[in-house]
């Protein structure tokens, strides 16, 4: 179980495509650009996973509301499912966000590609 947690909370990095700028200074300039470029989204007050795990909870949330909803109009109280299908829902969004790929915010990578790019690196997705 702890080896599922911890898994579930790795971050991702930047994948760096082998371009004239990688070559020359090398792979281990690239993950130092990297982490410079990380620790200055951060220190911008950008926030690697903000809004994920919770945003999921409330999708999952009002889909499970709206099938109690349904459920319940069938077996005599819509209310009572919908409460009931809200909690179900929102429960089962947040243990899914707990093992989902851990993706950086969007404006999070955004701002780390671009440092990257400002510095000759080109990133060709996160992993």
């Amino acid at each position: 179980m702890g080896v599922l947690l911890l898994a579930g909370c790795a971050s991702q990095r930047p994948v760096l495509y082998p371009n004239s700028t990688l070559q020359q200074r090398g792979g281990v300039a690239g993950d130092q650009a990297i982490e410079g470029c990380m620790q200055r989204a951060e220190a911008a007050g950008l926030d690697y996973s903000k809004g994920n795990v919770a945003r999921r909870t409330a999708e999952s949330g009002a889909i499970g509301g709206a099938g109690g909803a349904v459920a319940g109009a069938i077996y005599g109280s819509a209310a009572r499912g919908a409460v009931a299908g809200a909690a179900g829902g929102a429960t089962a969004g947040l243990i899914r966000g707990m093992f989902d790929r851990n993706d950086p915010a969007p404006v999070y990578r955004a701002y780390v590609n671009r440092c990257l790019a400002e510095q000759g690196y080109e990133s060709i997705g996160w992993d």
